[in-house]
């Protein structure tokens, strides 16, 4: 009888401190709670804490105090708080988008779409897919998810340039550049400006090359030797001889003798009829490789352009001479290089 007493009263003191542990634990879970609603997370964390050691259990202290570490950037605490309080519920729908969220920003791209999966009525997990899917290259569902999340939210500038890369790598360049002027009217990013200008050039759209072009330099796209050969050509294309070649000669001051500049050059001329500018530059590749038999038979082509044929002609018997593969270009009436 004395033992039985014993047990029982053990029992009530077990009962007790489990009662005292679970009041303690919600004690601090509501001072957790008040905290972060003031805005005081490293205070509401100190009480999610004590929350956890009184109760271990308690998915929310977990979720919480997950949430607090987010706000102070403590990505490591808040992955471990999240991660407890999946092992308590796996069915939890904020836990699961939490984890998604920090797998993606984690660039655990395959984690955050199998996580997204099993919260897929979750309301932002479509952009965690759609974003994941794309730096993924599976850009077919990048696409469909990207999409679905642009139809029920709010506009997000970065998941429509996403949309607009999509559909680049789709080959579908009308659908990316209404995605990449979408995306410029929400926010006004000079790189993404810079890659719509360059889709139009691209597409021989010099003129809104042009407008975009400038538009990137604007807002600060830095002024790059690639900007100013893109910018140049463009300026060429669009019938800007004057400006395209002040624009082109920046590049040519600062990388001087670059050959491939300056084929590049001669071949826009020659493109666009202006003969006598184009044997400029085709002069100075001969200078720099004397026996560039490519460059000496577009010498030659020029000069029958512009009318003195049998100059032209000898100029462009003595490149075959050179480099016999070039007489079946004169046979297909073709250019042995060019843009």
């Amino acid at each position: 009888m004395k033992s039985f007493l014993i047990f029982l009263a053990g029992c009530f003191y077990i009962q007790l401190s489990l009662c005292q542990n679970i009041d303690s634990a919600q004690f601090y879970y509501g001072k957790g709670t008040e905290a972060s609603k003031a805005n005081l997370f490293a205070i509401a964390a100190t009480n999610f804490d004590k929350a956890i050691s009184f109760n271990s259990n308690l998915t929310d202290a977990y979720i919480e105090n997950g949430k607090a570490a987010l706000e102070m950037r403590m990505i490591d605490k808040a992955n471990q708080n999240f991660s407890k309080a999946y092992e308590l519920d796996s069915n939890n729908n904020e836990v699961i988008y939490q984890l998604a969220t920090l797998s993606f920003n984690n660039h655990q791209f395959q984690k955050a779409i199998h996580l997204a999966q099993k919260c897929i009525k979750c309301g932002h997990t479509s952009r965690i897919l759609g974003m994941s899917y794309y730096s993924l290259e599976d850009y077919g569902k990048a696409e469909k998810y990207l999409k679905e999340y642009i139809a029920k939210n709010a506009p997000d500038a970065l998941v429509v340039y996403t949309l607009g890369r999509t559909y680049l790598e789709l080959e579908d360049e009308k659908s990316a550049i209404l995605q990449y002027q979408n995306a410029i009217d929400l926010e006004l990013k000079s790189q993404w400006i810079y890659e719509l200008a360059l889709i139009y050039y691209n597409q021989d759209d010099y003129t809104n090359a042009l407008k975009y072009f400038d538009l990137a330099q604007n807002e600060g796209y830095p002024k790059s030797n690639d900007f100013y050969e893109n910018y140049g050509f463009a300026q060429l294309y669009s019938g800007n001889v004057e400006n395209g070649i002040k624009t082109l000669n920046i590049v040519l001051e600062r990388k001087p003798n670059n050959k491939e500049l300056m084929k590049n050059i001669a071949y826009a001329m020659y493109h666009t009829k202006k003969y006598s500018e184009a044997l400029i530059y085709f002069e100075k590749i001969l200078n720099i490789t004397p026996k560039d038999a490519p460059t000496l038979y577009m010498i030659g082509l020029s000069f029958q352009k512009m009318g003195q044929k049998e100059k032209g002609q000898k100029i462009c018997d003595n490149a075959i001479i050179l480099d016999p593969s070039l007489k079946m270009y004169r046979q297909k009436k073709e250019i042995p290089q060019g843009l």
